[in-house]
């Protein structure tokens, strides 16, 4: 009898200073971030038959367990990696946000300031002073675009910064997670699938916990113990013992561009689309220079070469006060065509993308391909495609986009491709090339007048010109009324004669001398017999002021976007767009954030320590030790009476 309660009175002290053990474990790591609390599992040692029936042999240490959920932390998971992403996508809209809508650094007083003293000219044309505010002005509305793109390229470049190292930190973590796995095999090979090695476990656990910070993995259990971890669209990052790294390159259709390439197990490098890296630090990079950098340096260079074409456009058509036709007041812009890396050398083609309608120009990408018979354009924004059998035909002449395309004398072969961005530097490459202020092209390069001894009601009106071609004009034009005829006979221009009904289109009739320098005017009254106007060359630009009004009215006219918006409400509702998605990104990350609280929460009711709860254990393990012990001795004291009854 002594012998078997010693023998039992040893399995409790076991038991009780394993769980003794695991209680301090616990304490101890208690503020360890990612750790697990453990549990010590006894059992009953197997019964010995005896004669009166089956006596206990005690008890046995099973196993220490972790007190772990997978189901509460793959919540804590997503949420986490959902969080990550929502904050690295926050921190870089809301620097771009405040840059853009700053009252200073922003474009709206800049082109205010500019519109402002082109309305300050209209007072006094003539006045030197008003004409350089004007030139002043426009310089630095360029420098303001060009400022805003920089900072633009500088953020994309530490983008690019920001991609290399998650990159870099991705294939550290998933080395480290693929040790981890092959140490948990052989501990857990050893003991046996119940016997699980819960610290090393664990480590692992934090490991993926911070790679799935970086970005979003999908995991898959092994029965050896071994996790196997995936990215993107299934991509294994860690297979058992053997990770597979990530790489961080330029990209093969834009060079100052970062991507992310993968080295699939059999050597080959895949592409990894920037939409499928979603989740965590990476994913929330990739999300913001996709949806919001892009897209916003695109707006901004619509908005610069509108002002330039559409200004160069009218300022060509007016005269400047040495009376000669006016020039170019920004210089001219063309659209980019990025070739890919992967393109055929043998004939290294080039695409030449024109802007031919401003207007009608988007704020996308686009992508050129060529299969050998026909080419395939489409807009990224959306994915529509056109195709066409010549280079020439897109985009067709249904869906204007802004921009023509050829390849000059380069033909481009089959499988090539580039990355077409109409408006992409724009902003960038925007001047003002006018200096002169006298060069300020405010004057209409023709004039009208009545004659005064007409004795009718007749009216010409000032009237536009529309084009510069056969300007300035050779000679005066007349036009004599011929009240039998009802026609003005015209000498000179384009001579003929013009039927007037007096009696019908008195209230206003229109012209056009397209051969002379496309001048539309109209007439309108009753003219009598013999009444004549004249429409000749302008003197000089001075106090002549039809074009600079025609100029000022670009600023309020809807002219981008397909004559839905102007520049400044297009460069107001470019910032109202980063704006709505900077809040938006805010609210998601507040909300991400009580929702990951919340998780954690539940996860650590049950995985955390407690130490109300340990502290508690010890008292009770200390009192089951102690209860062992005085079994030993009772054994022991039981041990001796016996040994004395011998004697």
């Amino acid at each position: 009898m002594g012998t078997q309660l010693y023998n039992i009175g040893i399995t409790g002290l076991n038991a009780a200073q394993a769980a003794l053990v695991t209680t301090g474990h616990n304490i101890s790591n208690a503020a360890t971030a990612g750790y697990t609390r453990q549990q010590v599992i006894i059992g009953t040692n197997d019964p010995q038959l005896t004669g009166g029936g089956y006596l206990g042999q005690g008890a046995r240490v099973e196993t220490v367990r972790r007190i772990y959920s997978q189901f509460l932390s793959a919540q804590v998971m997503e949420a986490r990696t959902q969080s990550a992403e929502y904050t690295a996508y926050s921190e870089q809209i809301g620097a771009l946000d405040n840059l853009l809508a700053d009252q200073q650094a922003g474009m709206s007083p800049a082109m205010a300031d500019f519109f402002n003293a082109l309305q300050g000219v209209t007072a006094s044309p003539s006045s030197l002073a008003a004409r350089q505010s004007v030139v002043s002005a426009a310089q630095a509305m360029t420098a303001r675009f060009n400022s805003l793109d920089l900072r633009m390229d500088q953020v994309r470049d530490q983008l690019n910064g920001e991609i290399s190292g998650a990159v870099g930190e991705i294939n550290q973590l998933v080395g480290q997670i693929a040790r981890y796995n092959d140490q948990i095999a052989v501990a857990q090979s050893i003991t046996g699938p119940n016997r699980l090695a819960n610290d090393m476990l664990d480590a692992r656990e934090r490991l993926i916990s911070e790679l799935n910070d970086i970005v979003r993995v999908t995991q898959l259990q092994q029965t050896d113990g071994s996790i196997n971890l995936f990215i993107g669209n299934g991509q294994p990052v860690v297979v058992g013992g053997s990770a597979f790294t990530l790489t961080a390159s330029p990209s093969v259709e834009d060079a100052s561009r970062t991507e992310v390439t993968y080295t699939a197990p059999g050597g080959t490098v895949l592409r990894l689309q920037e939409e499928s890296l979603s989740g965590g630090k990476l994913g929330g990079l990739l999300s913001f220079r996709r949806n919001t950098l892009d897209e916003a340096q695109n707006a901004l260079g619509r908005v610069a070469l509108g002002i330039a074409e559409q200004f160069n456009a009218q300022h060509l058509l007016g005269q400047d006060l040495n009376g000669a036709l006016g020039t170019q007041f920004f210089n001219s812009m063309n659209g980019s065509a990025l070739p890919a890396s992967t393109n055929s050398t043998v004939a290294a083609a080039q695409v030449n993308v024109t802007i031919n309608d401003s207007s009608t120009l988007t704020t996308s990408d686009y992508r050129l391909r060529f299969d050998g018979s026909n080419y395939t354009l489409t807009r990224l924004s959306d994915n529509t495609s056109w195709t066409a059998a010549t280079l020439g035909g897109l985009p067709p002449a249904g869906s204007p986009q802004g921009f023509t395309l050829d390849s000059g004398a380069t033909t481009m072969a089959a499988g090539d491709s580039f990355l077409i961005q109409p408006t992409r530097n724009a902003a960038s490459d925007i001047r003002t090339v006018l200096s002169d202020p006298r060069m300020l092209a405010v004057a209409m390069p023709v004039s009208t007048s009545a004659a005064l001894a007409n004795t009718g009601t007749g009216r010409i009106s000032a009237g536009t010109v529309t084009s510069t071609t056969g300007l300035p004009l050779g000679g005066p034009i007349t036009l004599t009324f011929d009240a039998a005829t009802n026609t003005f006979n015209v000498v000179g221009g384009p001579g003929g004669t013009l039927a007037y009904d007096p009696t019908t289109e008195s209230a206003g009739k229109s012209f056009t001398f397209a051969g002379q320098g496309g001048f539309t005017f109209e007439l309108s009254g009753t003219p009598r017999n013999g009444d004549t106007f004249t429409i000749q060359a302008n003197a000089s630009g001075q106090g002549d002021n039809r074009n600079l009004l025609a100029l000022a009215a670009l600023q309020g006219g809807k002219t981008l976007a397909s004559g839905t918006t102007g520049f400044q409400g297009a460069y107001a509702q470019m910032v109202a767009d980063i704006g709505s998605q900077a809040r938006e990104v805010k609210v998601n990350q507040s909300a991400q954030t009580v929702l990951l609280n919340r998780v954690t929460e539940s996860q650590q009711s049950l995985s955390g320590v407690n130490l109300d709860e340990e502290a508690a254990n010890l008292l009770r393990y200390q009192q089951a030790y102690q209860a062992a012990g005085k079994m030993i001795e009772l054994a022991s004291r039981l041990f001796d009476t016996v040994l004395q009854l011998g004697g």
